[in-house]
């Protein structure tokens, strides 16, 4: 399943210390995110499951601007690893 291959980016010792951590909400709101993307594809008509994607898609994007703005390398690293946004070329 996609959730056991994204939860084994964070250790279990890290897991259990650092569950508030920002890395880890934005792991746990990713692996959300890709499971119910897979969802609704196959459900197109689940509105509520919209609703609670674009929901959480804003929880993530918050605390990724919280991240970027705090520490710059922890956001970076955290991106690449969960390679979840591309890079912008101007």
């Amino acid at each position: 399943m996609v959730k056991n291959s994204f939860i084994s980016v964070i250790s279990q010792e890290e897991k259990k210390e650092n569950s508030g951590s920002v890395e880890f909400q934005v792991v746990s709101f990713t692996n959300k995110i890709r499971r119910l993307t897979s969802h609704l594809e196959l459900h197109r008509k689940d509105y509520l499951s919209q609703r609670g994607l674009r929901k959480i898609l804003g929880k993530r994007q918050r605390l990724l601007s919280y991240l970027s703005k705090k520490n710059k390398v922890r956001y970076k690293e955290l991106i690449s690893r969960l390679d979840i946004r591309e890079s912008k070329t101007r």
